[in-house]
């Protein structure tokens, strides 16, 4: 007779996006005429720079001919591609061999795949509030002996160290969700604990783009001694646009070691794991990668990320004035607010859907420290965004 896997029930009963969803429906089958204004998931809207569809259909056009059709790639990715975000590293003096980037369809299979290569009876650390997609996808594997780093307004929403030991390290700078980005001297502090203990650091790095703030590191690996000790994964979806078109990648570099292991041992587990599960970034996709790279490219996506960091620009400085307590939304796309009234975070959604009709993301759906406070996200058309503004400061029963 087969069975299931009960780690699923250990899981909350739905995911947080996905009750958001219900929610959001049992409101418009309520009020079928009610135009919703979404600042909730971090879902990019605007049409992918001009370089980059030319990519694209030039990996189209590619299949097309004979003389130029591929069938499977590469697992690890296309080596062009994987070359390319080598020199994208060493454009800020950073170091990576193309064998020790892998190629994949986003950041999130990456976060929640990667586990999957480190003993079932790992402490894993990782911040709260946090993405939900780290704390499921161990549970998922049966790793539940789960530590919570706290951040909290009193510590800038910048998780400090284990007070004992630990083996996997989740930290995501710039913060999703508090748009927090953490110092060069901060991570310091999380490379050396991992040295001393044999733990690694996985550094979800999706909106380093975002950074303008030049101090402010774009790697773990432009902290000495994090390439023996940190897994970096990162992703085109936030900052050229391909949340829809699927494209992220991930280093492992050789000298990242664990307890009982030598040089490129985990880097060969990844690799196994990736060639027996994953066939491959679609060959189309990896061209419009390609393009983004380019200078040409690179270019037309700080485009990109100017216009959703003007709009979080609009919904912080509103919120600031109608006398809301708010953090990120400078260096990164995300405005982390303290709920007012000492509100919960569900019944602050509540009100702000009922209001003003707004969606936005309770904290506490990303973790116990998340409970207060709520997400709203830069990403929507200029004209979105500032209705649903326009729409808090006149609606909104403070």
């Amino acid at each position: 007779m087969a069975t299931i896997n009960k780690n699923y029930d250990h899981l909350p009963a739905s995911y947080l996006f996905s009750e958001i969803a219900k929610r959001t429906k049992i409101f418009l089958e309520k009020h079928p005429q009610v135009p919703l204004m979404r600042l909730g998931i971090g879902n990019t809207t605007e049409p992918l720079p001009e370089s980059v569809i030319k990519g694209l259909l030039a990996g189209v056009e590619k299949l097309a001919d004979v003389a130029t059709y591929t069938g499977y790639g590469d697992e690890q990715g296309d080596i062009r591609l994987r070359t390319a975000i080598s020199d994208f590293y060493k454009e800020r003096k950073i170091t990576i061999d193309p064998k020790e980037v892998f190629i994949s369809d986003g950041a999130k299979p990456d976060s929640a795949n990667i586990q999957s290569i480190f003993g079932q009876d790992c402490v894993i650390a990782v911040s709260d509030p946090v993405y939900p997609v780290y704390v499921d996808s161990n549970i998922i594997a049966g790793k539940t002996n789960i530590l919570y780093m706290p951040m909290t307004k009193e510590n800038g929403f910048v998780p400090s160290v284990p007070n004992k030991k630990v083996d996997l390290m989740y930290v995501c700078s710039p913060n999703n969700p508090t748009g927090a980005v953490m110092t060069k001297e901060e991570l310091k502090v999380f490379v050396e604990y991992a040295i001393k203990h044999k733990a690694v650091i996985i550094f979800d790095a999706a909106y380093v783009e975002y950074i303008s703030d030049n101090t402010l590191p774009k790697s773990i690996y432009e902290i000495p001694g994090a390439n023996t000790c940190a897994i970096e994964i990162n992703s085109f979806s936030k900052w050229a646009g391909f949340t829809g078109v699927r494209l992220g990648w991930t280093v492992v570099p050789m000298d990242v070691v664990v307890e009982q292991t030598e040089k490129g041992k985990i880097n060969s587990l990844w690799n196994r794991r990736q060639t027996t599960m994953f066939n491959g970034a679609s060959n189309i996709v990896q061209e419009g990668g390609l393009a983004v790279l380019s200078p040409k490219g690179k270019s037309e996506c700080k485009k990109l990320i100017a216009y959703y960091m003007e709009n979080a620009k609009i919904i912080k400085k509103a919120l600031v004035d109608m006398g809301l307590i708010v953090f990120g939304g400078e260096n990164a796309p995300y405005i982390w607010m303290k709920t007012p009234s000492s509100m919960s975070s569900w019944e602050f959604f509540d009100k702000l859907l009922e209001e003003a009709h707004v969606v936005g993301i309770p904290g506490s759906g990303f973790g116990p420290h998340g409970e207060g406070y709520f997400r709203l996200s830069a990403f929507g058309h200029r004209e979105n965004i500032q209705k649903a503004v326009e729409s808090i400061q006149k609606n909104l029963k403070m």
